[in-house]
């Protein structure tokens, strides 16, 4: 599984509205056969920053998101919403594991 989070800092005048403004770009993706899940989260210490977390089934799965066209528009069209660059991280994982730490019986 290709593991993929990165940190999306919105101009201040565009945060409460990213949610809509990256839904078409959020339900493509979502809708591609290799993604396990592609999400938002709002930062808890920075309401102008969102968090991507999204999976893709494997590198033919992420190959192929990145060629497709919502993917092109989204690169075309989402930098005039930022504030600067987004930071991410990228990795091949296996999977998921339980937190034991937050074991629930």
């Amino acid at each position: 599984m290709i593991f993929i989070t990165a940190k999306f800092p919105v101009k201040p005048e565009h945060a409460d509205n990213w949610p809509q403004i990256a839904k078409s770009f959020t339900d493509a993706t979502n809708a591609e056969e290799g993604c396990l899940f592609f999400e938002w989260a709002r930062s808890l210490t920075d309401p102008n920053t969102y968090i991507l977390i999204e999976a893709f089934r494997d590198d033919e799965a992420g190959g192929e998101h990145v060629k497709s066209e919502h993917f092109n528009k989204a690169t075309a069209e989402l930098p005039a919403y930022l504030s600067r660059t987004p930071d991410i991280v990228n990795v091949n994982v296996e999977g998921w594991s339980k937190l034991g730490e937050l074991a629930v019986d």
